[in-house]
Order: structure tokens, then sequence, then C-alpha cells
């Protein structure tokens, strides 16, 4: 295998003509650059160098050797200063996906501050929930993730770091001058005839599993994962609904009340990489504003 250093004593000797000379220019001993080249010739299986008295003439594979290594060594150069940039966060990409209302509250804080301390580095962002948001992670589709979970302990993130962030409690969701718009908490159970507004199947899943636990199962009237169309539904008058508090952070309840609802459920907000990525200078800058941002929340 041919090396960069046994390249650069190769340039420096025929730019010199002679192993002292080179070594003079390399700061290194002439043996040091007699071994170097004898290493070269090795590796590339045929002589270099033709030694006549105390001068130093190229072969026609050391002149062949000689006309790429400028470019080899100048390709080199500057791969280690993109490198060197990247790990001292003068540049680097990071690639970041969000579930919705992650992307109006925590995703918008944590970039800007990102901005702001290494402008070199650029983020790109894209929306997906879990578990889509997982797969795109473990595919190499992106390089953190921020996703939720219900209840902890589930075996699937084994693979991959977990950073927590928050914990954030669903509330209820009644319209203005509902008859429990006024109270100071509301029991699941007190909901149990009121036509709901809700989610996906898959993203009501939660919710059904707390009626039911509270003794019924919820009618729901009217499904859509869009959170503004949720509130402005209940603002209508036309349901009740439970959302994250971070979706009601990022959409203004025109019409509608927040109300605290018992018993408390939660989701845990994360945000997730796998481990050879954690070590990635902007991957880690980006994990450490995201837990700056959810303080802040």
């Amino acid at each position: 295998m041919i090396e960069a250093r046994h390249l650069r004593v190769l340039r420096a000797v025929a730019a010199t003509g002679s192993f002292s000379a080179a070594a003079r220019e390399l700061g290194c001993t002439q043996p040091a650059v007699s071994q170097q080249m004898k290493a070269l010739e090795s590796s590339a299986g045929t002589p270099l160098l033709i030694r006549t008295g105390r001068e130093m003439r190229l072969t026609q594979a050391g002149e062949a050797l000689v006309r790429h290594a400028s470019g080899i060594l100048a390709g080199l150069t500057a791969a280690e200063e993109e490198v060197a940039a990247i790990a001292g966060l003068r540049a680097g990409r990071v690639r970041l996906v969000s579930f919705p209302s992650g992307s109006s509250t925590l995703v918008p804080t944590a970039l800007a501050a990102l901005r702001a301390a290494h402008p070199g580095t650029r983020v790109s962002l894209v929306e997906a929930e879990p578990p889509r948001s997982i797969e795109m992670l473990r595919e190499g589709d992106c390089d953190v993730a921020l996703a939720f979970r219900y209840g902890a302990g589930q075996a699937e993130w084994d693979d991959l770091i977990v950073r927590p962030l928050l914990a954030d409690r669903l509330v209820g969701l009644v319209p203005d001058g509902h008859r429990l718009a006024d109270a100071e908490s509301v029991g699941i159970a007190e909901l149990a005839e009121e036509s709901w507004i809700a989610g996906c199947p898959r993203c009501r899943r939660q919710l059904v599993e707390v009626c039911e636990e509270a003794g019924f199962t919820p009618r729901i009237d009217f499904a859509t994962d869009d959170y503004p169309a949720v509130v402005g539904l209940v603002g209508a008058g036309l349901g009740v609904a439970v959302l994250p508090e971070l979706a009601i952070e990022s959409v203004r309840p025109k019409g509608a009340r927040t109300v605290v609802v018992e018993p408390a459920v939660e989701r845990e907000i994360v945000a997730l990489t796998l481990p050879d990525l954690a070590q990635v200078p902007a991957v880690a800058a980006t994990l450490d504003e995201l837990t700056r941002a959810a303080t802040r929340a």
C-alpha cells in the first residue's frame, strides 16, 4: 500500500535531486529518507529512482508516481481540512426528522441556537411521526429523530441512543361555554357521552385505551391528524378532544378551552440517534440544543 508520507518523500527527492537535500527540506535524517524510499519502492513493486553517484534520477514509474503525487497529496490535504472543519463545527450537516408539534415548538429554538453557535453547520428538516421516523433513522435517511412514546421500556429502541427531553402531558380541549370549561380538572369518564375528535386509528390508540380503562369507548365522529383542524372543530362546538400540551402550544385555541384531564397521561419526548452518529460533533451539538430547548419549553 502506498502511503502519503512516502509520496511526500518521493516528491522532495525528485525536487531536490538527492536524499540529503530532501532530508533537509523535510526536517528529518538522510537514513530516514532512504528507508522510506525503499518502503515506497517495495510497495510499488518496481524501482522509482536511479542512483548515479550523488544524484538521483526518476525512472519512468517514478515520474508517473510524482505526477500523481501532487494531486493525491492536494486531495488529502483538502480532505484533512474538511474533516477538521467538521470536527471543529466550522462545517457539517445534520438531517433532522421531527413530528409536527415538535417541529413548531422545540425545533425552531434548538436550530436557531445551533446556527448562532455554529453558523457553518447546516441542518435540514423533514416531518414524520414514529414509527416511520425511527425507520428513517435506522435506514440512514436522517441523523437525528425527534420522537415520542407512551410508557417506558420499549425494547425496539435498545439499539439507539435515547436522549430524554421532556414529559408532554395530554390535556383536554372543550368548547367555550361547555359545562366543564371552568373545571379545575376533569375525569376522563365525565366525557363519556361526548362526541370526540381524534386522529387516525394508530394515533388515537392511547386515547381509546385510557377511555376504556375508565369504562367507556369514545364515540369518534371526526378523525383528523391536523391539530389546527382539531382545535377548529372543538371551537365550533362539534366535540371534545385530548391533545398533547406541545400541540396546544403550537396552535391558538380559538373558541376552545383547555382543561386538566385525570388520570394524567404523558408522552415522553426524546431525541434519537445511532451510537456511531452520536460521536459526530454536529449531531452531538444538535442533541444538546434540543435538550436546552426542552428545558425552556
